[in-house]
C-alpha cells in the first residue's frame, strides 16, 4: 500500500506492508547510490515480515526515491526529522530497521528497539563518499551531488546505542548475530538476495516478539 507522511519540509511518499495493527517495522534505505541498490533486497524483508504477521513501512525520505527535495539541498538533520515524522506517522512507538548508512538515522527516533544490518557511521560513509569523489574525477559523489554542511555533518554523525547488529560473516567486527551472505550494497547493479532476506526477516520477527513480550 502507498500512504504519505508529513514532515517540517513537506510531504514524502511511504510504502506499507503487513497487517494494520500491531507492531511495525520502519525501515531506514542507506544513503546515496547504496541505497538503489538494496532497496529491492529491503522491500523483500519487509514483505517476509508481512508474512510473519508484522507490518512493515519503508519512507521515502528527502533527496531519497520519489522526493522532490534535491539531494544536494538536504542535511542530515533533515533526514533524521523526516525519519522520526515518518515513524509517528505509523502509529505508537516501534521499531526501526536500519541498513548500513541507514543506521544513522533513527538517533532522534525513540522507538520500542533498533534493529541494525552492517551498520556505517559517518565517517565511514564520509570515506566511502571521498573515494567516490576522487574515482569520478568531477563535482558529484557516485553520481549525488552532496551539500558540504551534511559531509561536515557525517564526521562526527554516530549511532543510537541500544541496538541490535547484525553483520554478515565476513564481517569481522562484533555483531548480536552473524549471517551467511554477500554485501549487496557493494554490487554494480541492484540485486536481491531473498534466501538472506528470509533469515533476516525470522531474526527480526523474534526479536520484536521478545521485546513486545
Amino acid at each position: 500500500m502507498i500512504d504519505h507522511y508529513d514532515w517540517a519540509g513537506g510531504r514524502e511518499a511511504m510504502l506499507r506492508f503487513g497487517p494494520a495493527t500491531g507492531p511495525v517495522i520502519v525501515a531506514a534505505l542507506p544513503l546515496f547510490e547504496e541505497a538503489n541498490r538494496t532497496r529491492a533486497f529491503t522491500v523483500t524483508i519487509l514483505r517476509a515480515l508481512a508474512e510473519r504477521g508484522i507490518a512493515g513501512a519503508l519512507p521515502d525520505l528527502p533527496g531519497q526515491g520519489e522526493s522532490l527535495v534535491a539531494t544536494e539541498s538536504v542535511r542530515l538533520g533533515d533526514l533524521r526529522d523526516a525519519f522520526a515524522a515518518a515513524a509517528r506517522h505509523c502509529g505508537p512507538p516501534g521499531y526501526t530497521l536500519g541498513i548500513r548508512s541507514g543506521a544513522l538515522l533513527d538517533a532522534t527516533t525513540l522507538p520500542r528497539g533498533r534493529w541494525h544490518l552492517a551498520p556505517s557511521t559517518g565517517p565511514e560513509l564520509l570515506r566511502e563518499l571521498e573515494r567516490l569523489h576522487q574515482a569520478g574525477g568531477g563535482n558529484d559523489y557516485g553520481g549525488n551531488r552532496v551539500s558540504p554542511a551534511l559531509l561536515g555533518e557525517l564526521e562526527t554523525a554516530g549511532i543510537a546505542a541500544q541496538n541490535r547488529t547484525i553483520r554478515l560473516e565476513t564481517d569481522a567486527r562484533p555483531a548480536d548475530l552473524k549471517v551467511p551472505g554477500s554485501p549487496l550494497w557493494r554490487r554494480a547493479e541492484p540485486d536481491n538476495d531473498p534466501a538472506l532476506a528470509g533469515r533476516l526477516a525470522d531474526d527480526i520477527a523474534a526479536w520484536v516478539r521478545t521485546c513486545e513480550g
